[in-house]
């Protein structure tokens, strides 16, 4: 979302917000009981160090003003402040494996958020939903989303993988495990036999664990000292410069597996990897951030038709604002979940 406004600044008024609920869902959160969400706790914290530290305008649940277009990363709660309003939706990341929630909230109805991402862009609420290739395209219309609302952009955390290539991580050549906090959001896993299989693909490399933010760090580093002594283990750091590092990459249902298929590592995972690399996010250089922008402000400039399909070749990056050449925007290594909203103002 960062990225994105980034192409606004001379523009328009952006103002960012945390992810929040409103109703029933936002007293739950007051009370505490969602900490283990992007609602709270640790990743609420992470997002609001984020927006400050970078200077950003924060308008927390978007009660300061009246906005002309929201982004948002998560249509799994719409809410109702900005019902009715303009809103787009960009991909964040891989989505949940289907379970009975997903057809429960797809056939009866049941909440969204009861099915994780396996339901992202099923809210329809949404003018553009910008996605991460033809692949997830297709993906989302087989899953029941209207493929005339969607957009085939890239997505700015994951569209420049080979810029992870130059860090200052200090090892190399070794096997990276990365960690789910499936426990952590009341989901079964086998540990123990999560950590074997690592040691199984591993033989005699250097194994290094990198542990899920949300994850309750002093249990998982007991577990991997039983199961897999000598190993390294990390709960900070940058995860895809250290994937960048690896020879081989082991998860289970996160994201981060694009990030090694785009870097031609060795990857495992619980996904299919054959279906995972029909997935794989365009690689761009970084411009999805752009090219999202550019198509946002006809959104916010014209009176936009439902339904109306945006041609590839009508996609270009931003280049020129106010007859000056913007520099090529670095894109931020920090992820955080959360809503951007724009304001148009009169300059």
């Amino acid at each position: 979302m960062h990225q994105i406004s980034v192409y606004y600044n001379n523009k328009y008024e952006c103002w960012f917000s945390p992810f929040y609920a409103t109703g029933y869902i936002d007293k739950l959160v007051k009370k505490g009981f969602l900490n283990f969400s992007i609602l709270g706790g640790k990743f609420r914290e992470k997002t609001e160090e984020y927006l400050y530290s970078n200077n950003l305008l924060v308008d927390y649940k978007g009660i300061k003003n009246e906005y002309d277009l929201v982004f948002t990363c998560t249509d799994l709660i719409i809410p109702n402040n900005i019902r009715g309003k303009k809103i787009v939706l960009v991909q964040e990341g891989m989505t949940d494996p289907k379970n009975i929630f997903y057809y429960a909230a797809k056939y009866l109805h049941f909440p969204r958020y009861l099915a994780g991402t396996s339901v992202t862009g099923l809210s329809d609420s949404y003018e553009y939903f910008f996605v991460a290739s033809e692949g997830y395209k297709n993906f989302f219309v087989k899953n029941g989303c209207n493929r005339n609302k969607i957009i085939v952009t890239g997505i700015p955390n994951f569209d420049n993988c080979k810029r992870y290539l130059k860090n200052n991580f200090k090892y190399r050549n070794y096997v990276l495990v990365c960690t789910s906090d499936a426990r952590e959001t009341f989901k079964y896993e086998n540990r123990k036999k999560f950590i074997m299989k690592a040691l199984k693909i591993a033989g005699d490399k250097q194994i290094i664990f990198k542990l899920h933010p949300n994850e309750k760090v002093e249990r998982a580093e007991k577990e991997i000292q039983k199961y897999a002594p000598g190993s390294l283990v990390f709960s900070e750091g940058n995860t895809n410069e250290m994937i960048a590092n690896c020879d081989i990459l082991i998860t289970k249902y996160s994201s981060l597996v694009y990030i090694g298929l785009a870097l031609n590592k060795r990857v495992y995972s619980d996904f299919n990897i054959d279906e995972l690399k029909t997935l794989i996010p365009i690689q761009n250089e970084g411009t999805s951030a752009s090219k999202i922008a550019s198509i946002c402000e006809r959104l916010l400039n014209e009176s936009t038709e439902l339904g109306v399909t945006i041609k590839d070749e009508e996609i270009t990056p931003y280049s020129k604002y106010n007859n000056s050449v913007i520099k090529k925007y670095e894109p931020v290594t920090n992820n955080y979940s959360g809503k951007a909203k724009f304001k148009s103002v009169e300059r």
